[in-house]
C-alpha cells in the first residue's frame, strides 16, 4: 500500500524506536527486584557477568557490572536460586530487553551463609581442611606468638595460663583489631609478620566468645590463607562454641578458648615434677627391692659355695704336678727328635755325592754348560772336559771314548 504524503504518519528510526521503549521501561521499572533462577552464566575477559534470569515459563537477560560486584558477597552459579535488584532496559544495539543488576541475593538463605558455606566448599576442595597436613604441636616451646587484641580477655587468660604452666616460655603478642571492618586484613598482616620474621615456636590465633557475626574476621579467605601458610603450627582459639570457624578447620589444632590454646602448647610443669617425683619414689622401692633379691640370691650362693682359698690350694698341687708331667714329657720329646735328626743326618750324608766322591769316584762335566756327563756317548774327540774328585778337580781331553 502506497501511503500518500499527506497521510503519512511519523516515522521512527530503530534507534528512535529503542530510546523510546527504553525511557519508558527506565522510568516504569528503574528499580525492581525479581525472583529467578541463573541459568548460562559467563564471565568474559571484561570481569562483568552474564546470565538469564529463568521461571518455569519466560527467562530475561541479565547482567551483573564488574563494579557491582562487590556488594554481592556469594559467587553466583548455574541453577541457583536468587532475588535480584536492578533496572530494566533496552540493549539498544541490539534491541535486546535486559535487566541490569545491582545487587543480588540468594532466595531462601542469607548471603553471609551462602558466601561462608562456598568458601569452605573451595578450601576444602583445595585440602585445606586435610588432617594429613596438620603438623604436631612443639612438645618443649621457647616462644609462643600470639595473634589477638591487645586489651582483651584472651591474651589475659593466654598469658596467665602459660606462666602458670611454663614460666620460662616467652610470649610475642602481635596486636590486631578482632572484630569489625579491617579485621581480617588485620589477622592476615600479623601472620604474615611471624611468618617473615620468625621467632615463634607455635603460634595461638582467635579472640575470646562473640556473636556469630563478630567472628565474621575469623571466616575470612585472606585469614584462612594465611594460617595455611604459616610455617610454624597454629592453634585457632576462637571462643565460640557452637560452629567452627574456617580459621578452626584451616588450623593445626581447634580449641575452643584461650585458655585452653595455651595449655595445648605448653606441657605443665607442676604436672611433670609430681610426675618425675613418683617416677623417683617408684625406682627407689624398685631398686630396694633388686637389692633385696640380690641378697638373698647371694646367700644362697654362699652356701652352696666352698671356701675358695680350699680351691686355690688344691688347684695349686694340680697346677705343680702338670708342670712335672709336662716338663718330663718335654725331655723325651727333646732326645727323641734328636736321635731323629742324627739317623736323618747320616742317611743324608750316605746318599751325597761329595761321600761317593770321598771312595774314589769322580764326576765328569762339560766345562762350557756344567752339564754332567752320564754316558761316554755324549763324547766327542779332543773334548775338554772337567773331573771333579774328593779333593779337588782338573781339565782334561778326551783323546778317545767308547760306548
Amino acid at each position: 500500500m502506497q501511503l500518500q504524503a499527506a497521510k503519512r504518519p511519523r516515522v521512527l528510526t530503530v534507534s528512535e524506536l529503542n530510546g523510546r521503549l527504553r525511557s519508558n521501561l527506565e522510568r516504569d521499572f528503574a528499580s525492581v527486584w525479581v525472583a529467578g533462577e541463573i541459568s548460562s552464566l559467563r564471565r568474559p575477559a571484561s570481569g562483568h557477568l552474564y546470565f538469564r534470569l529463568k521461571d518455569d515459563d519466560c527467562q530475561i537477560a541479565a547482567v551483573l557490572f564488574r563494579g557491582n560486584q562487590r556488594r554481592v558477597r556469594f559467587q553466583p552459579r548455574d541453577g541457583m536460586a536468587v532475588l535480584v535488584r536492578g533496572r530494566v532496559s533496552i540493549y539498544d544495539a541490539r534491541g535486546d530487553l535486559q535487566l541490569y543488576v545491582d545487587a543480588m541475593e540468594p532466595d531462601g538463605v542469607g548471603s553471609a551463609q551462602l558466601a561462608l558455606q562456598q568458601l569452605k566448599e573451595k578450601l576444602a576442595a583445595e585440602g585445606l581442611f586435610d588432617d594429613a597436613r596438620k603438623r604436631a604441636l612443639p612438645a618443649w616451646p621457647n616462644v609462643v606468638g600470639v595473634v589477638t587484641a591487645r586489651s582483651g580477655a584472651a591474651i589475659h587468660d593466654i598469658v596467665t595460663t602459660l606462666r602458670a604452666r611454663m614460666p620460662q616460655v616467652r610470649v610475642v603478642l602481635r596486636p590486631v583489631t578482632v572484630q569489625g571492618k579491617g579485621a581480617a586484613a588485620d589477622i592476615a598482616a600479623a601472620l604474615r609478620d611471624f611468618a617473615e620474621h620468625g621467632g615463634a615456636d607455635v603460634l595461638i590465633v582467635g579472640r575470646g566468645g562473640g556473636s556469630a557475626d563478630d567472628l565474621d574476621a575469623f571466616n575470612d579467605e585472606r585469614v584462612a590463607r594465611a594460617i595455611a601458610r604459616s610455617p610454624v603450627p597454629v592453634v585457632s582459639a576462637v571462643g565460640h562454641e557452637i560452629d567452627f570457624t574456617v580459621a578452626d578447620l584451616v588450623a593445626d589444632l581447634r580449641v575452643a578458648t584461650p585458655t585452653a590454646a595455651a595449655a595445648a602448647v605448653t606441657p605443665d610443669l607442676r604436672e611433670l615434677q609430681a610426675a618425675a617425683r613418683r617416677s623417683f619414689y617408684s625406682l627407689i622401692v624398685a631398686m630396694d627391692s633388686v637389692v633385696a633379691r640380690n641378697r638373698e640370691r647371694l646367700a644362697g650362693v654362699g652356701r652352696r659355695v666352698r671356701d675358695p682359698r680350699q680351691t686355690i690350694r688344691a688347684q695349686r698341687l694340680r697346677i705343680d704336678e702338670l708342670g712335672e708331667r709336662g716338663r718330663r714329657a718335654t725331655e723325651s720329646m727333646v732326645r727323641l727328635s734328636r736321635e731323629r735328626a742324627r739317623r736323618g743326618a747320616e742317611r743324608l750324608h750316605a746318599l751325597s755325592p761329595l761321600a761317593v766322591l770321598q771312595r774314589g769316584y769322580a764326576i765328569a762335566r762339560r766345562p762350557e754348560d756344567n752339564m754332567v756327563v752320564r754316558s761316554a756317548s755324549e763324547l766327542e774327540p779332543n773334548q775338554r772336559l772337567e773331573l771333579l774328585f774328593g779333593q779337588g778337580r782338573a781339565t782334561v781331553r778326551v783323546e778317545e771314548s767308547e760306548g
